[in-house]
């Protein structure tokens, strides 16, 4: 018996890992070579493309493709409807092959609002924040507040997800953090 849920209306190919706990939801398709991790849960048409690797705890909302070359750590959330691209040039009449796909890599605890796009070749980085609708075209540090088209810095947030005082202090939690040079690093 399965350790993990896949309504029946989804497809998963062969050669596909599941991890214990994960939940899959209606008209998703999991393809060849896809790794997802524990405990993770995907909203309605939800499509893993091959060789996606995908951390645990994961949550990917409704209308949500992980193309080739993405790469989910621990705890990322994927709002509905958002869109990752792994491709900058791309070309029906000469397609490249996934060996040619721009890597992108979403760092733990990030979250990525609906609608936004993430281009191919960046790194989103821990615990950050996108905002919906937000284009995101470059690397994002970690534990920033990214919104707008092109995406820009708003700001600093917090693990919990509320946004930090100019002391770089949660008012929610009163986790306390620090500049560091890959973004903000909390205070122990």
């Amino acid at each position: 018996m399965a350790e993990y849920f896949v309504h029946e209306s989804s497809y998963i190919d062969e050669d596909v890992v599941i991890g214990e706990g994960t939940k899959i939801w209606h008209f998703c398709h999991i393809q060849k070579g896809a790794v997802i991790g524990e405990k993770c849960v995907l909203g309605q048409n939800v499509n893993i493309s091959s060789n996606v690797k995908i951390g645990n705890y994961v949550k990917i909302q409704n209308n949500v493709t992980v193309y080739e070359g993405v790469q989910l750590e621990d705890y990322v959330f994927c709002g509905p409807s958002m869109v990752f691209t792994n491709d900058l040039t791309p070309r029906s009449k000469y397609p490249k092959g996934s060996a040619r796909y721009k890597k992108t890599l979403v760092k733990e605890g990030a979250t990525i609002g609906a609608n936004a796009t993430i281009v191919c070749g960046n790194i989103i980085g821990k615990n950050a924040m996108i905002a919906a609708g937000a284009v995101v075209s470059k690397d994002v540090p970690d534990y920033s507040l990214m919104a707008g088209v092109p995406a820009r810095q708003m700001g600093w947030v917090c693990e919990c997800g509320e946004r930090l005082d100019p002391q770089l202090l949660c008012q929610q939690c009163n986790r306390k953090y620090k500049e560091v040079e890959s973004g903000l690093s909390p205070l122990v």
